[in-house]
């Protein structure tokens, strides 16, 4: 019940019975913004109530990046045989093909398209993970903080603190959540922040299912409209809690996605366009974040999965090997860069591509190669200068000979999230005070001490 329906029985009638707590009048969210009127934008406000609890230190950032596509490669690909290429004799087989190539040595025979395009695109090296367990460095990668830590457990993904700091710059028109998680039902979510924020999970290929049903589109908005009359109070800032309001948020944000040809555009890919990009699950996701960013209507970090990678038994000839998996991310990856560069998003978009942990420089055994904790890290687009590769390791990928960055150690996760951070414009030392346990969340830990930071080397 409105404010206006409850004055008027009041005024009709004023020994009528009250009406219950929960049919009351009362200040939701819904109503807070649509009071607003003319004067201050809601986004505003809402920025200002964030920035209100939250301290940082004063910094530069990066800030030529408008997009996101975020690459996980679970099962940790092997840095020796790919972006870290070493040539092993007795070992590494004649079919990795190395070529040299703008100073880069390469293997040809793993990623053809790919080092044609070296130029486009920078090289982590002196890359170190924090574990060597495949769900706990997974988790560490996408939320930029040890699991395990007094946070982990509360921490959001880096895409859902992205979804956040851009929330105040969603148009009208911005139809798309913020953050698409393609491929990827391990995505990490929202973590303590409002579900508004947490990735929109779907596996590309396919229409986007369910945004249409059998009452058609005007008996669906006079159910919807209904629904909204009975609930809203129950809903909106609910007095059955956070769970409820969740649900409103969910609800508005499935409204946006139905009965709407640019959505469907944006999830359908064409059968010629599929086949450029390797005609499998992960081609076709990387065509889906291409539309999306170039659709332009509110998608800005887009997540992708490629597993397959954990090959600690024939890793040159097994049934899913690293050419098999490797010419899976050449075609794929090479079309997404190509494609984005050529629609001219490519230095808007950074491009992340990275796995939990790298693998070890011998063969084992069973022809395979363990989990090992150095690693690589590839960056693309956003700012990032072409043909850069950043640190040196020694012969056989063993050890960092050459951190190649100005904090002169290693290169950690945390580092890879402050640049993405900082390649946005967000300000990576933000400590936000709303968390549940008042600790006060850090968008990456002790950077606010200046330990991680940007890539800047990274950056032309």
């Amino acid at each position: 019940m409105d404010q206006q329906k409850f004055e008027k029985i009041m005024a009709n009638d004023p020994g009528a019975r009250r009406p219950a707590f929960f049919r009351r009048p009362h200040w939701t969210r819904r109503t807070f913004f649509q009071a607003l009127g003319a004067g201050v934008a809601g986004s505003f406000l809402a920025k200002e109530a964030r920035a209100a609890a939250c301290a940082q230190q004063s910094v530069t950032t990066i800030n030529k990046a408008e997009n996101v596509i975020f690459i996980l490669l679970p099962g940790a690909p092997s840095h020796v045989d790919t972006f870290d290429f070493k040539m092993t004799t007795g070992v590494t087989p004649a079919s990795t093909n190395p070529a040299t190539i703008n100073g880069i040595l390469w293997p040809m025979g793993i990623l053809p398209k790919l080092g044609a395009m070296t130029g486009d695109f920078g090289i982590l090296r002196s890359v170190r993970s924090h574990a060597l367990v495949h769900t706990l460095a997974q988790t560490w990668a996408q939320i930029g903080r040890n699991p395990a830590g007094a946070l982990g457990n509360i921490a959001p993904n880096i895409g859902s603190v992205v979804a956040l700091e851009k929330g105040a710059q969603r148009k009208p028109s911005d139809i798309l959540p913020t953050f698409l998680a393609l491929n990827s039902g391990g995505a990490i979510g929202p973590g303590y922040l409002d579900s508004q924020y947490a990735p929109f999970k779907i596996n590309a290929g396919a229409a986007l299912p369910n945004t249409a049903n059998g009452f058609g589109q005007a008996r669906w908005q006079e159910m919807l409209g209904q629904m909204h009359t009975e609930d809203d109070v129950l809903r909106i800032d609910s007095p059955l809690g956070k769970s409820a309001e969740d649900m409103d948020g969910f609800y508005n944000s499935a409204k946006s996605l139905m009965y709407n040809p640019t959505v469907n555009s944006v999830f359908t890919v064409a059968a010629s366009e599929s086949q450029r990009y390797g005609n499998n699950a992960f081609g076709n996701a990387c065509l889906v974040a291409k539309q999306a960013l170039m659709a332009n209507v509110g998608a800005r970090f887009v997540q992708i999965s490629l597993g397959g990678w954990d090959m600690h038994q024939n890793i040159y000839t097994g049934n899913v090997n690293i050419f098999t998996n490797g010419k899976i991310l050449d075609d794929g990856l090479s079309a997404l860069l190509g494609d984005l560069k050529g629609a001219g998003l490519l230095d808007k978009t950074l491009v992340v591509a990275v796995g939990e942990f790298g693998r070890t420089p011998n063969i084992t055994a069973a022809a395979g190669r363990d989990h090992y904790a150095n690693q690589f890290a590839f960056m693309a687009g956003g700012g990032v200068k072409g043909g850069r590769v950043i640190g040196a390791t020694n012969a056989t990928g063993a050890s960092i000979t050459d951190f190649g960055w100005s904090r002169n150690r290693e290169i950690n996760i945390e580092d890879i999230e402050a640049s993405i951070y900082s390649a946005l414009g967000i300000n990576w030392t933000n400590i936000c005070y709303n968390d549940p346990f008042k600790r006060g969340f850090e968008y990456v830990p002790n950077s606010a001490q200046d330990y991680w930071g940007p890539i800047n080397e990274l950056f032309g």
